[in-house]
């Protein structure tokens, strides 16, 4: 019997089949496959033994948080406590890009900080919109909440940029934990212990844990590279450049001419830093 996981706890799956949610452990044999069911991952289930037997073909996957079949993902970004940080942004939208699921940014915490530390961000703001990507702001509830519609989206971003707190607002009987954030450390306690779909109203969301560091070594450099889209807009006059030593890399150009934000080459190249020690 077909069903998705959605929870998983320890070694408990939580399986829904129509409006039933079953506690399932894994077979013997998908054990021995090695292949942990995730959050999001559509299963073959004996509903009588409680048992998961077959995960079926995932559309896609993330190993930080760990879920499947995932639409959209939304990074919740917070401009103070925890500060603004563009290294994690594009992180997250290098990973979701890679996995072919779409990211929606949506910024947090503007109330945070005064008119003269917003002007800072804005041309920033502006320039992730203008390579393509939405953002938003955690106010626009009712916009957010057709975004969602008819699609699974997971939701991430840096421990205590307020996660919680918009899945709250969007669900008002959820009442997920919301943790305070640590002016020493800048960062917040992780109140989500575990992975769950939370589904109401035709929208299906994820809150998972927060993190704050990801690592790029399960790809390839190409991959990252074809992750920035606005690479895509100057062709490189070298071929297979990596935009990272050519002096006339037309990357690096377009850099050095305010048309490729400086931070995001930056990252780039901070990114491909990760591969320097690794043999292809």
């Amino acid at each position: 019997m077909k069903g998705q996981v959605v929870k998983v706890i320890s070694e408990k799956f939580f399986v829904k089949i129509n409006d039933e949610v079953i506690e399932c452990s894994q077979s013997g044999k998908l054990k021995n496959k090695k292949t942990l069911p995730l959050v999001g991952d559509f299963v073959n289930i004996d509903k009588e033994k409680h048992v998961i037997n077959e995960i079926l073909q995932r559309r896609n996957m993330l190993i930080r948080p760990n879920v499947a079949n995932i639409t959209q993902a939304f990074i919740v970004t917070s401009f103070k406590n925890p500060d603004f940080s563009t290294n994690l942004l594009d992180k997250l939208l290098v990973q979701l890009e890679i996995n072919k699921i779409k990211p929606i940014i949506c910024l947090t915490k503007r109330d945070l900080i005064n008119n003269d530390e917003f002007l800072k961000y804005k041309d920033i703001i502006k320039y992730y919109e203008d390579i393509g990507y939405i953002v938003l702001y955690n106010t626009e509830i009712e916009k957010i909440k057709k975004i969602l519609e008819k699609k699974i989206t997971v939701f991430t971003g840096q421990t205590g940029a307020g996660k919680s707190t918009l899945l709250n607002k969007l669900f008002k009987d959820l009442n997920l934990k919301v943790g305070e954030v640590s002016l020493a450390l800048g960062r917040g306690k992780h109140t989500t212990r575990h992975i769950e779909i939370i589904e109401k109203d035709n929208i299906k969301v994820l809150d998972t844990p927060g993190f704050s560091a990801l690592s790029f070594l399960e790809y390839k450099r190409e991959d990252i590279k074809n992750a920035f889209l606005e690479f895509q807009k100057y062709p490189c006059i070298y071929k297979d450049c990596m935009h990272d030593k050519e002096s006339e890399c037309m990357i690096k150009k377009a850099v050095n001419e305010g048309k490729i934000l400086k931070s995001r080459y930056e990252n780039y190249l901070n990114f491909l830093s990760e591969f320097k020690d690794r043999k292809w």
